[in-house]
């Protein structure tokens, strides 16, 4: 796009009504191929003032609808990310469209090398004029800043917001959960949540890489490997991490997965600070098979499992989104 074509795009400007615009705007919307409901863009406002995308999309009519939004790995790539996630893996949440939800696919910058994650809040003192920060914002902030937004829509309801994150976006919903309060309910599907549960470094490197998936579940290794995983966790660091986390949580495990350890013990960890939480773990090859692509002729087919983890978790934001 030419910085022409960008200018004429900001005059059109789509600004929301009421307070969501201080934070934020939509400026275009697209039609989804299958679907009779569009997706809307949105730019919206992080805590050092640069813009995070979404493709954000909701049933007919006036709502409030809750919403739930879903984030898939590390963060980068801005809005074209947003495009290709919101053309090409829209079954899942077409799924949660036609079960009353709007939903929203999201964007963050990337994840970074910092010492460690310690949980650090955000702060800011004045500097010539504007705010300088402790430490640079990090990519859940930026996922904060966008239920801020969505709460703010008149669509929306505010009490009713649910987060589904998959690998390093189920990491992220423990560091939200951990220091905000503005979730309802989250799934942590296949996360990747090694920096936040502070599991330290194995005692000995792999010989080899381990694949990213078993050719097949071996439970007593697995015992094993959770077993040394909960070893390797500084238990005071993790405990003090989870206490805070005060909403429903499911856990979604992968048989297969080389981070299965992870997944489990994550979970273990939840239940034994007393939160309430839900495991289950499913049988599939892929990793984030929780979030249907479309084929290479450019329909769905999803198979029993992906339908089952999709049910699934549209019944645990049901108990927790709209009982209330």
């Amino acid at each position: 796009m030419t910085r022409i074509a960008i200018a004429c795009l900001a005059i059109a400007l789509t600004i929301p009504a009421g307070a969501a615009a201080q934070n934020g705007f939509a400026y275009t919307t697209e039609e989804i191929a299958g679907s009779k409901i569009p997706v809307t863009y949105h730019l919206i406002m992080t805590d050092d003032g640069l813009y995070t995308p979404i493709g954000l999309r909701k049933p007919a009519g006036d709502g409030p609808f809750p919403i739930v939004l879903f984030a898939s790995g590390n963060g980068g790539e801005g809005l074209p990310y947003i495009r290709d996630y919101s053309h090409n893996r829209s079954w899942t949440l077409d799924q949660f469209l036609d079960a009353g939800y709007a939903v929203a696919w999201l964007r963050y910058r990337a994840e970074v090398d910092v010492p460690e994650y310690d949980g650090l809040p955000l702060t800011s003192r004045g500097w010539s004029g504007r705010p300088r920060y402790n430490r640079a914002p990090l990519e859940y902030e930026d996922v904060i800043a966008v239920i801020e937004y969505v709460k703010l829509l008149e669509f929306v309801d505010p009490s009713g917001v649910g987060y589904m994150g998959m690998s390093h976006g189920g990491e992220m919903l423990m560091k939200m959960a951990s220091v905000y309060d503005g979730i309802a309910a989250g799934i942590a599907s296949e996360p990747a949540s090694a920096t936040f549960l502070a599991r330290g470094p194995a005692a000995a490197a792999a010989s080899a890489a381990e694949p990213e998936t078993a050719a097949i579940s071996d439970q007593a290794q697995l015992a094993a490997r959770i077993a040394v995983t909960h070893e390797r966790i500084d238990r005071d660091v993790a405990m003090a991490r989870i206490q805070p986390i005060d909403i429903p949580i499911f856990v979604q495990g992968r048989d297969r997965d080389h981070n299965q350890d992870v997944f489990r013990v994550n979970y273990d960890l939840l239940l034994e600070a007393g939160k309430t939480v839900q495991w289950k773990t499913y049988d599939h090859d892929l990793h984030g098979f929780a979030f249907v692509q479309r084929n290479a002729d450019g329909s769905y087919t999803p198979d029993s499992i992906q339908r089952e983890v999709v049910a699934d978790s549209i019944a645990f934001f049901d108990r927790h989104l709209k009982s209330h």
